[in-house]
């Protein structure tokens, strides 16, 4: 019997998350579920069983508790064809973060040092087994620092730079490295913010990340005309950026 691709998910208890283990159930791969509620994870997997008659296990992980993380590695170093989404983030309001900055330390936490230190746990597990995906979902908030998100835009802006590095270290290896810079979608982080406009469904980020995994995609934004609007961004001179309310 040909060998199955596993996703291990992480933070998968996120709405993205749950909509990309749902489309990775009915493309029939193996899916390793990890986060901090295990019990919400043990709902969710027998949920994709009943639905698409899936192979899913369960792993606790939590990002800012590295203690957690070589038993994540250790579950995906059985698998024969090892993928990795990572999916969870941290998202305080940046004005809770300017009155309570120990907030700004959280953030910065879970995004950027939990993400690099899951990351090298797994390194050698991906090394191991040539042709895996791995699959990190940026913000389009890492592409320029704005007065309102300028905390969480940084953590995302060091996570684009690590995905940059770790592609580098995993190509001989043959292991993709895909980032999807998303712009907001409909998610719990997304829930208490009025003002956003252009807020996509968690199932069509969750679809841009399985098509970036599968056409070994470097970097995609999601949905696609993000990366228009971020050129556009990106362009203002700073003398006149810093004027402007965005």
């Amino acid at each position: 019997m040909a060998s199955r691709d596993t996703w291990l998910i992480l933070g998968a208890s996120s709405a993205l998350a749950r909509a990309f283990a749902r489309r990775a159930a009915r493309e029939g791969a193996r899916l390793l579920l990890a986060g901090r509620d295990t019990a919400d994870l043990a709902d969710g997997a027998a949920d994709l069983r009943t639905r698409f008659a899936a192979d899913v296990d369960i792993v606790a992980f939590d990002a800012v508790a590295p203690q957690t993380h070589a038993a994540v590695a250790a579950r995906l170093a059985s698998a024969e064809r090892p993928n990795v989404l990572l999916a969870f983030a941290a998202m305080p309001m940046q004005a809770e973060m300017e009155s309570k900055p120990a907030l700004a330390a959280v953030t910065l936490d879970a995004n950027l040092t939990g993400a690099a230190t899951i990351l090298l746990r797994l390194l050698p597990v991906l090394e191991a087994k040539r042709g895996a995906r791995v699959v990190i979902v940026g913000s389009v908030a890492g592409d320029r620092g704005r007065p309102r998100n300028y905390v969480y835009g940084a953590s995302k802006a060091g996570l684009h730079a690590l995905a940059s590095g770790y592609r580098g270290r995993l190509h001989r290896a043959g292991v993709s490295v895909s980032l999807v810079k998303a712009g907001p979608f409909d998610s719990a982080m997304t829930f208490t913010r009025t003002g956003l406009r252009g807020v996509a469904t968690a199932e069509a980020v969750a679809d841009d990340c399985w098509r970036a995994a599968h056409r070994r995609a470097t970097v995609v934004y999601s949905p696609a005309t993000w990366r228009w609007i971020m050129m556009a961004v990106k362009a203002v001179p700073e003398p006149l950026f810093k004027r402007l309310d965005v």
